[in-house]
């Protein structure tokens, strides 16, 4: 599997127009659908007096979720070339919504398409880039006289600590980059030799 990951660092935005419409276009990272779905009602309420309020999002590291809705538009013709682009340049964890004012000319099915095509593609293409690594929970729970060892282990990790509870039995709830997780398992096995050590990944 990958370890890394592509995302936009904040939110930009980018503008199309043809034929009098006006394609106004949002790139915004997100971290979960309910995010995505607020931030798209939102934009409906902000922008109401549009004709078509178009998205697409992307999600996860795998890229395994997404959607993309034409909001009214002919099938294919808006958030499918969103999300297109969303795909182009490779990322994930990111929302972007076409806002389209009619001016008044159809554009018919190829103009629609070239438009949220390239409508979206100057909101991502506005945006700076990052790539983010994939990180694993670890929960651990042990006995105090372990402390040393696993504290000592999770700099060797360069790990984030989340959580921390010390008594006679200790709990951490470390993040490490996703590459380390069989490291850490086979470190964590090693010390359990010592003291019972209890291990949950996810």
């Amino acid at each position: 599997m990958e370890f890394t990951y592509n995302t936009i660092q904040s939110s930009s935005t980018g503008i199309y127009k043809e034929k009098g419409s006006k394609f106004l276009s949002f790139a915004i990272p997100i971290s979960s659908v309910e995010q995505a779905k607020e931030i798209i009602q939102q934009h409906k309420k902000d922008y109401f007096d549009a004709r078509h309020v178009c998205y697409a999002y992307m999600l996860g590291n795998e890229r395994n979720i997404y959607r993309a809705n034409d909001a009214g538009e002919p099938s294919g013709t808006a958030g499918k070339p969103i999300l297109g682009q969303i795909n182009s340049h490779q990322l994930t964890d990111i929302l972007v919504i076409v806002v389209r004012y009619f001016g008044g000319v159809l554009l018919g099915k190829g103009g629609l398409t070239t438009a949220y095509k390239e409508a979206a593609n100057d909101a991502i293409s506005n945006a700076e880039k990052i790539e983010k690594t994939v990180k694993a929970n670890i929960n651990i729970r042990f006995d105090y006289l372990m402390l040393n060892d696993i504290m000592n282990l999770s700099k060797q990790l360069n790990a984030s600590i989340l959580e921390q509870e010390f008594d006679n039995e200790c709990r951490i709830k470390m993040a490490i980059n996703k590459a380390d997780e069989e490291l850490a398992k086979t470190k964590l096995q090693q010390l359990s030799i010592h003291s019972p050590i209890h291990i949950h990944i996810g």
